[in-house]
């Protein structure tokens, strides 16, 4: 499960943890990205620091676990050339990329879209602004394109997203955040005063 993860939050863990209860997954691998070429004239925090607060987030659930491999790479960040070294390291292991609905839409933008569906079996959660027979029908486009393995994911709905909460903490209201992290997320923002004016 890639993603920017600034910060991580529980809308992540419920899309991991139905993605991990309905395939089957031996384990579910968070990798913060490194330097995400699409989002380059956006203000992210440093790598390290998300990894850090990604790590805080799932570190008391088994099979859950957080790769540097994106973060530890000098320049931009690709997924399919991380499920190439992925695939390299460890070629017997089945991958499969966890992604929202609005990843799903903008995939085709995305370097290589063709070898990303060629590497994994993509699992794509449904969300409430995307109804499911809109995701089945762009599903079915991108599995005739690019003979992409596409399957839906069912996932508890949480209103909630990394952007929304960075606005919280920029306009001073911190502790309303609560509700939308782990506590070891939260603790770790209010001690470094991440996002906050």
């Amino acid at each position: 499960m890639g993603g920017t993860f600034d910060p991580p939050h529980l809308g992540h863990l419920a899309i991991a943890k139905s993605a991990k209860e309905q395939f089957a997954l031996d384990e579910v691998l968070f990798i913060p990205s490194g330097t995400p070429y699409m989002k380059k004239n956006k203000k992210i925090l440093p790598g390290l620091i998300r990894m850090e607060m990604t790590e805080l987030a799932v570190a008391d659930m088994p099979f859950f676990s957080v790769s540097s491999i994106e973060i530890e790479k000098e320049g931009n960040t690709y997924t399919y050339e991380t499920l190439q070294d992925l695939r390299k390291s460890e070629p017997e292991t089945e991958y499969f990329f966890i992604m929202g609905a609005d990843s799903l839409w903008s995939i085709e933008n995305w370097k290589e879209p063709g070898r990303i569906f060629a590497d994994c079996r993509v699992l794509a959660a449904i969300r409430d602004d995307k109804s499911r027979e809109d995701m089945e029908a762009h599903a079915a486009c991108l599995k005739e394109k690019f003979a992409a393995d596409i399957s839906l994911l069912q996932t508890e709905q949480i209103e909630v997203s990394s952007s929304m909460i960075r606005h919280l903490c920029e306009k001073g209201n911190v502790s309303a955040i609560r509700a939308y992290v782990p506590d070891t997320v939260y603790q770790y923002i209010l001690r470094n005063q991440l996002y906050q004016e």
